[in-house]
């Protein structure tokens, strides 16, 4: 099995059963012990031990759950910072333990920002269950928060694994390839068509390897691995600035940090990390 992704995991207990009760929440919110998260510049607080920042309850507009302690965790409903990259300093301090629910609050956080309106009728809606949906006064539809599915593949051959990169990377920095997947499409034809668009090859023997939630704004990065009919790349240079094949050693110095190593790794927090550290154990 590969390691856990970065913000994997349930982080505390949902609490689902409570959602539809908002007596019984309002009730938990009105305890000493519970907390509610402090946000920090558009994103959930994070202290210098790594972890999330709480204060005493006062707006606790959305019911994230109940810590393993038992402490019933709120939040405020906060206007995320628009860029996703600004966050990037403060993944990098983010403890590992609190990771789930950091994604957990964010991603709450963008739904509820970008959903304030009726897809149905455009009327303005009322938030409900605590948070975990909203509904419309107008015409009764009710809305829950979206995850949308996103592929991210290695492709292999002869033993080495292709890799691109990005404008917007870092200099040196490969990652694996991915995208979204589109409608009426399994998760095998959308890592083979992604591959195909961006790098030009054709692969077979699509593989699950691990999944993650990635709150910008709320996808969920389906990790797979492929095997490649060939090594012949044709990229497509308006979605990726270069694509690489790079060997397994070269995969080892650059995810160990050597400083001559062939390309930079993805960051800790990044599940093509855990593909590449996957793929070199298995």
């Amino acid at each position: 099995m590969p390691p856990d992704p970065f913000f994997s995991g349930p982080g505390l207990d949902r609490a689902d059963q409570l959602r539809a009760t908002p007596d019984r929440v309002a009730k938990l919110a009105s305890t000493a012990e519970a907390r509610q998260l402090l946000w920090r510049d558009g994103l959930p607080a994070v202290g210098d031990d790594g972890r999330l920042e709480w204060q005493p309850v006062s707006a606790p507009d959305l019911f994230l759950g109940v810590a393993t302690d038992g402490t019933p965790l709120f939040s405020a409903t906060e206007e995320p910072h628009a860029n996703a990259r600004a966050a990037f300093d403060t993944m990098g301090m983010l403890s590992v333990a609190d990771a789930p629910l950091f994604a957990a609050a964010l991603s709450l956080a963008w739904w509820h920002s970008r959903h304030r309106y009726c897809a149905n009728c455009g009327h303005l809606s009322d938030i409900e269950r605590v948070g975990w949906s909203r509904r419309c006064p107008a015409c009764s539809a009710q809305h829950f928060p979206r995850v949308d599915p996103v592929v991210i593949m290695l492709a292999e051959h002869g033993g080495k694994l292709l890799l691109g990169r990005q404008p917007q990377y870092p200099p040196g920095r490969y990652s694996a390839l991915a995208g979204f997947l589109e409608p009426g499409e399994s998760i095998e034809a959308s890592v083979a068509r992604e591959i195909k668009e961006e790098a030009g090859i054709d692969v077979t023997d699509v593989t699950y390897v691990a999944s993650q939630p990635w709150p910008f704004p709320s996808s969920l990065m389906i990790g797979c691995h492929a095997r490649a009919l060939s090594d012949e790349l044709n990229i497509d240079y308006t979605e990726l600035d270069d694509a690489r094949w790079f060997t397994r050693e070269e995969i080892a110095a650059a995810l160990a940090g050597d400083a001559d190593a062939a390309f930079q790794a993805p960051p800790r927090f990044a599940i093509a990390r855990t593909l590449m550290e996957h793929w070199l154990t298995a």
